[in-house]
C-alpha cells in the first residue's frame, strides 16, 4: 500500500535534509577552529561527563543519516507496522496516514536532537539544563499524540 504524501511528510524531509547537509558543511568549514577536545558524553543535568577527540563530532552525523535514511524506507512499507489496532478496509489509509505522520515526527525531532547535540559539542559547551526535559517532553509528547488519535481513528 501506497500512502500519499502530504505537504507535511515533504517539508519535515526537507527540513531533515537541510539539517544533515548543514551539520556537514558546518563540520567542514569550522573543522580546524574545533577544540581537539569536545564532550563526548553528558549526564542528565547536561553537564559534560567524559571528553573525546573532535573525530567523535562525525558519530552523530553519521547515526543522524543512518537514522533518517532507515526511517525513510521503513515508511515506504507500511505493511511492517505494528499499528496496534486492527486494520480493515474501512480504517486502512486513517491509521497508516497516522502512523506515517508519527514516524515522520519522531525522525525530524531525532535528526533535529543529533544536529544540536552536534554543534553544542563541537563548541564545548554544556548542555542547557532544559535540553533533556524538552526533547523527552517533544518525543513521547508527540508519540502519545498519534496513538491517541489512532486508538479514535480504528
Amino acid at each position: 500500500m501506497q500512502i500519499k504524501r502530504s505537504k507535511y511528510h515533504i517539508v519535515a524531509n526537507l527540513i531533515c535534509l537541510i539539517l544533515l547537509l548543514g551539520i556537514i558543511i558546518y563540520l567542514g568549514i569550522n573543522w580546524n577552529n574545533i577544540p581537539d577536545k569536545i564532550p563526548g558524553h553528558y549526564n542528565s543535568m547536561g553537564v559534560v561527563d567524559r571528553w573525546g577527540n573532535k573525530g567523535e563530532l562525525l558519530i552523530l552525523p553519521i547515526v543522524g543519516w543512518i537514522t533518517y535514511l532507515g526511517m525513510t524506507t521503513l515508511e515506504q512499507f507500511p505493511q511492517a507496522w505494528n499499528t496496534g489496532v486492527t486494520v480493515t478496509a474501512e480504517n486502512k489509509e486513517r491509521v497508516y496516514l497516522i502512523l506515517k505522520n508519527m514516524l515522520v515526527t519522531v525522525k525530524l525531532l531525532v535528526v533535529m536532537n543529533f544536529v544540536y547535540l552536534t554543534i553544542i559539542s563541537a563548541l564545548g559547551k554544556n548542555l542547557p539544563i532544559w535540553f533533556l526535559p524538552v526533547f523527552l517532553i517533544l518525543m513521547f509528547g508527540s508519540i502519545i499524540f498519534f496513538t491517541i488519535k489512532l486508538l479514535r481513528a480504528k
